[in-house]
């Protein structure tokens, strides 16, 4: 079964120095229909003007997962970590038992476009942690490259929870199959451009519930990034 979310039926907020789209129910916005998917909780796409963010906060009992698309995001948290996020870094934070953390855009000039990712993991009171890695683009380039899985496998960031996230590049010509195991469902975010997706014709924003079938198929991209989340 192939179910599609287009980007303009997303939940939407714009705070002035953040402009928010909301793949899930999030904060204000609430759909019966678009909780969660497997135990992929929350996808918000947001643009943050310059020198402006989000202050000190705190999340518990969650795996979120950052993924910066242009500009960069600054992070501190109380256990002890900060760095800056840029283009082809993975940041995973395991919220765990309580975690207080913030992220600013730290361009005086250049807003910063990015995907906070929130998973639920396999069980609760998890030690809050912190991992941060750098995928190139040209590991990326025409291929699903595995960016946040249970183990760490394959250099990835390793996530608690009985999923793995995938990342992609497509440009016209190439093309990447994902199969999916026996009882295995996946959620296909395009990031930006445009592609094909089992036979479904995505653009930037877009979405696809795969289930049911053995394989994603990704094809006639053009500019396209993509994001593929394998989920129990």
């Amino acid at each position: 079964m192939l179910e599609l979310r287009r980007a303009a039926d997303r939940g939407h907020a714009n705070h002035g120095w953040l402009d928010s789209h909301h793949s899930f129910s999030f904060a204000d916005y609430h759909d019966p229909r678009h909780m969660q998917f497997g135990a992929l909780r929350v996808i918000n796409e947001d643009r943050v003007a310059p020198g402006r963010g989000f202050g000190t906060h705190g999340h518990r009992d969650m795996e979120i997962v950052s993924y910066v698309l242009d500009g960069a995001v600054e992070h501190k948290d109380n256990i002890g970590n900060g760095s800056v996020i840029r283009p082809g870094d993975v940041q995973r934070m395991t919220a765990g038992t309580g975690v207080l953390h913030s992220e600013f855009n730290p361009s005086a000039t250049e807003a910063a476009h990015f995907l906070q990712i929130w998973m639920l993991p396999a069980r609760a009171g998890l030690a809050p942690g912190y991992e941060q890695k750098y995928f190139d683009a040209a590991d990326k380039r025409g291929r699903l490259r595995l960016v946040a899985s249970p183990q760490g496998a394959e250099g990835s960031v390793t996530i608690h929870l009985d999923a793995q996230l995938y990342a992609g590049l497509f440009d016209a010509g190439e093309a990447a199959t994902h199969a999916l195991a026996e009882g295995r469902r996946a959620y296909v975010h395009v990031a930006r451009g445009e592609v094909t997706i089992n036979g479904v014709a995505l653009g930037a924003g877009d979405a696809l519930k795969v289930s049911g079938v053995d394989a994603v198929t990704i094809v006639e991209g053009r500019g396209a990034e993509v994001l593929v989340f394998d989920l129990a």
